[in-house]
């Protein structure tokens, strides 16, 4: 049976939970994940999880922080004064914005606290610092 190697393009459903139990991401209902295995397209720890996989094949793995989207990083997070944010840009925690870096790329962001004073956003990964859990099963390779 064929086994799932770096180069080889997988075919795979998944659901994804956190440590409580609660689904963040799944393809039930949806064609299932296509991937170039090693190179670099899904989080690492899920790439090396499926590495050696058959097509039919199906177990759960926990893919640590370090290994998914990092750590929690405090210093990503960044107090603007309110006045600097346009009035028609909605500042509602949990809000997500894209601020651009002074080389011009695309920063996503998302507002993490706000009042008439400033304004908190959140440049880390929403699922940054949170060890993840996938069910996956292998539907095709190549």
């Amino acid at each position: 049976m064929t086994q799932a190697k770096a180069g080889d393009t997988v075919h795979f459903h998944y659901t994804g939970t956190l440590g409580d139990g609660s689904v963040f991401d799944s393809s039930e209902g949806r064609e299932p994940l296509s991937f170039t295995l090693g190179s670099g397209q899904i989080i690492p720890g899920l790439d090396a999880a499926i590495d050696g996989m058959s097509v039919g094949e199906a177990k759960t793995v926990t893919i640590p922080s370090d290994q998914a989207y990092g750590e929690y990083d405090p210093q990503a997070r960044q107090a603007v004064p309110r006045d600097q944010i346009p009035e028609h840009i909605p500042v509602e925690p949990g809000t997500m914005l894209q601020m651009q870096s002074p080389e011009g790329q695309a920063i996503p962001v998302t507002v993490a606290e706000a009042d008439d004073q400033q304004v908190v956003l959140d440049a880390n990964h929403p699922l940054a610092g949170q060890d993840l859990t996938f069910a996956v099963e292998i539907v095709a390779i190549g």
